[in-house]
């Protein structure tokens, strides 16, 4: 990142230093940025700051976001740019001309005239009560789900976390037996932007962490990691085993398109408002910024009520 120019640098330590984001989202920022900084000089030469207007930003929007067309030996072809992409791009320039103008390195800011594209709704995917059911009594079609040896263990407790806090992957990474405070049955989460929240356990995940963490001290012994979740070989599990295990146990039960471990996420919302569950307390449940966040849950079950009125009502 050393080809920004130094305000774009302290606006990328700002994030990391001060609002503590994740080295991923950094990073995220300072590829938009260094894209961004590029086609200025390839476009305009050098080009203060403070003389860049709103047409500077729509032309790099419209023009330097193209797909580059790959070499011969690329077999895969470049995509179109989505509404998605030109939305986070238009959040990056907005959030750094927003600390320029702080730092006294501009007058206004350039964004103002800057309109991001809409964005189509899309449902969030989500399993079925009774394929979770399913997967939570380890069977499907007379055959088990999840085997009797200590990975099988792993790869079913890894799926009842998933589902039954609706936590993220990188947070289930990051669970540790600090995490547990399973006299007060709940478990405390690290969230984006290193924000911590209290998630309460049932009592039968309750049983099933200390049966397993029980077995790990038996078979396993002292792990190579802190984390709550190891493999038979004591080491941690890692995002590609999170990611196979829950893929391999949705593709018993269900026939839904996705089946990542957010699909998990968004089952454990799903299912909790189709049962009555208060949107701001799953909101806090899912450590959401915002309430809009969790809003796009309600559609959920708005099409369940729509679909129950057209099957039972008689002039549906």
């Amino acid at each position: 990142m050393n080809e920004l120019p130094p305000v774009a640098q302290g606006f990328l330590a700002y994030l990391e230093l001060e609002k503590r984001y994740s080295q991923h989202t950094v990073q995220s920022y300072g590829l938009d940025l260094l894209q961004f900084f590029r086609y200025l000089s390839l476009q305009y030469g050098e080009l203060p700051l403070d003389r860049l207007t709103h047409f500077h930003i729509q032309s790099w929007l419209a023009l330097g976001l193209e797909p580059k067309h790959p070499s011969q030996n690329k077999k895969k072809q470049p995509g179109p740019v989505t509404p998605a992409t030109i939305r986070r791009k238009i959040s990056t320039l907005k959030s750094f001309f927003k600390y320029a103008l702080r730092k006294g390195e501009l007058a206004q800011s350039p964004m103002a005239k800057v309109v991001s594209p809409k964005m189509r709704g899309r449902l969030p995917v989500f399993v079925d009560e009774k394929a979770m059911r399913q997967v939570e009594e380890n069977q499907s079609e007379g055959e088990r789900l999840f085997g009797d040896d200590f990975d099988g263990a792993t790869r079913r407790l890894i799926v009842e976390l998933l589902y039954q806090s609706g936590i993220r992957q990188a947070e289930l990474l990051g669970l540790t037996h600090r995490s547990m405070d399973l006299s007060n049955s709940q478990m405390k989460v690290l969230g984006k932007g290193n924000k911590e929240r209290i998630i309460p356990l049932s009592r039968p995940l309750m049983a099933m962490i200390r049966e397993y963490d029980e077995r790990r001290r038996k078979e396993v012994g002292s792990a190579e990691t802190g984390q709550l979740l190891v493999r038979a070989n004591g080491k941690g599990i890692t995002k590609a085993f999170v990611y196979r295990t829950v893929r391999e146990a949705l593709d018993r039960v269900t026939t839904i398109s996705k089946r990542s471990p957010h699909v998990l996420r968004h089952t454990f919302a799903t299912h909790l408002m189709n049962n009555g569950a208060d949107i701001n307390a799953v909101k806090e449940l899912l450590g959401h910024a915002s309430l809009a966040s969790t809003q796009v849950y309600t559609h959920n079950t708005i099409e369940k009520l729509k679909k129950v009125h057209q099957q039972a009502h008689p002039k549906a």
